[in-house]
C-alpha cells in the first residue's frame, strides 16, 4: 500500500514545526512535494530514513519561499550524491514553466557550478500544465491550476495502485472552479491556516488561507471521505491535532487527519 510520508505541516511563518511540504512513497521510491524553506528538510529525511537516492521525482508547487528554498538543498545534495556515483539514473524536478528558470537561478547563485552543471543532464526539468499528465512511480498524476489569488501554483490528483484518487489541493482554499476534480475522490490533501474560532487572532482570510471548519464543510459537500489538514499556525501546536479534530468533526463526517512532522499514513 501506498504510504504518506509527511515532512513538514507549518506555513510560512513556523518555528515549532517544519515548513508544509511531503512525500507519497510506492515500493520505497518516493514522489516529493516541495521541499520547505531551508536545511531542515535534511534533517527530517535522515530521521524518517529517506534516502535521497530513492528520491527520483519532485514537484515544486509554486514561488514562496516556504515551499521553494528547501530545493537548493535538495539539488545540491543529490547532486553530491550523482558526482559520487552513489545516485542512479535522474532526478526529475516537475514545476510549472516560471519555476525553472527560478529554481535554476537559485542554485547558480548559492551552490557550486560543478553542481548546476548537472542541469538538462542528470537533473531535468519537466513543465507541468493545467491538466496535463505524468507517469510517475508507474502511477498516473494529473496536474492541475488551483488559480491561485496570489503566485502561480499548481496542485495535482494522484491514482492509487487500486485506481482510489488523492486530491492535493496546494495551499489554498480549492477554487470552486476545480471542484470538479473532487468528484469520486477518496482522499483531499489541504491547508488549514487556523481553527474558525481563532479567525480573529491568525487572520487566514487576509492570506487568502481557509480555516479548519471550511476545510471541513468543503469535504462534506463534495463528500470526500478522508481529509488531511496541514500548512498550519504552530501557536497552538500542543493541542493542535486533538482541536482540529473536533472542530473539523462538528461539520464532516468522514476521518479527519492532522498530522504532526514526521508522521507515516497509508493511503
Amino acid at each position: 500500500m501506498e504510504k504518506l510520508y509527511v515532512f513538514g505541516t507549518g506555513n510560512a511563518a513556523v518555528t515549532h514545526c517544519y515548513n508544509t511540504c511531503f512525500a507519497i512513497n510506492d515500493d520505497d521510491n518516493f514522489f516529493m512535494v516541495d521541499a520547505g524553506g531551508g536545511n531542515g528538510i535534511l534533517r527530517i529525511l535522515e530521521d524518517m530514513q529517506v534516502p535521497l537516492n530513492r528520491i527520483h521525482h519532485i514537484f515544486v508547487t509554486h514561488e514562496h519561499n516556504d515551499h521553494i528554498l528547501g530545493m537548493v538543498w535538495m539539488v545540491r545534495m543529490i547532486a553530491t550524491e550523482m558526482l559520487k556515483g552513489k545516485y542512479d539514473g535522474q532526478l526529475t524536478i516537475y514545476c510549472h514553466k516560471e519555476l525553472i528558470d527560478t529554481i535554476k537561478t537559485l542554485c547558480r547563485l548559492t551552490i557550486q557550478k560543478k553542481f548546476c552543471n548537472l542541469f538538462d543532464d542528470r537533473i531535468v526539468f519537466d513543465e507541468v500544465t493545467d491538466g496535463c499528465h505524468k507517469s510517475i512511480l508507474g502511477h498516473d498524476v494529473c496536474f492541475f491550476d488551483i488559480l491561485s489569488t496570489k503566485a502561480k501554483q499548481f496542485g495535482f490528483v494522484f491514482l492509487l495502485n487500486d485506481g482510489r484518487k488523492v486530491v492535493f489541493a496546494g495551499d489554498e482554499p480549492i477554487n470552486r472552479e476545480r471542484f470538479s476534480l473532487l468528484n469520486g475522490a477518496d482522499w483531499l490533501l489541504t491547508e488549514a491556516f487556523c481553527l474558525y474560532d481563532d479567525r480573529e487572532r491568525f487572520k487566514p482570510y487576509e492570506k487568502h488561507h481557509s480555516t479548519v471548519k471550511d476545510a471541513a464543510l468543503l469535504a462534506e459537500e463534495t463528500q470526500v471521505p478522508h481529509l488531511l489538514l496541514w500548512h498550519t499556525e504552530d501557536k497552538t501546536i500542543t493541542t493542535r491535532k486533538e482541536a482540529y479534530t473536533a472542530e473539523g468533526k462538528e461539520f464532516y463526517h468522514g476521518e479527519i487527519y492532522v498530522p504532526e512532522d514526521g508522521e507515516i499514513i497509508c493511503l
